[in-house]
């Protein structure tokens, strides 16, 4: 079975996040988003999602860095 925009879901596990984070960023609903990944994305909502994903794992390490301190 081919699995559409593996990319994106593979960035979203390898940086310790969950798909609802992502669709909350974005301002959409959870259950839109896992739409959004059946169907491979165009490049504009691709890279809408990757930027968000980056923001997160920013905010992430902000976080980690707060605690550690």
């Amino acid at each position: 079975m081919i699995r559409r925009n593996d990319d994106i879901r593979r960035s979203i596990r390898e940086s310790g996040l969950h798909q609802w984070m992502v669709a909350e960023r974005l301002g959409i609903s959870e259950a839109t988003f896992t739409r959004w990944l059946r169907t491979e994305m165009s490049d504009g909502k691709k890279r809408m999602v990757i930027d968000a994903i980056n923001e997160l794992k920013k905010e992430l390490e902000k976080q980690k860095q707060i605690q550690n301190a």
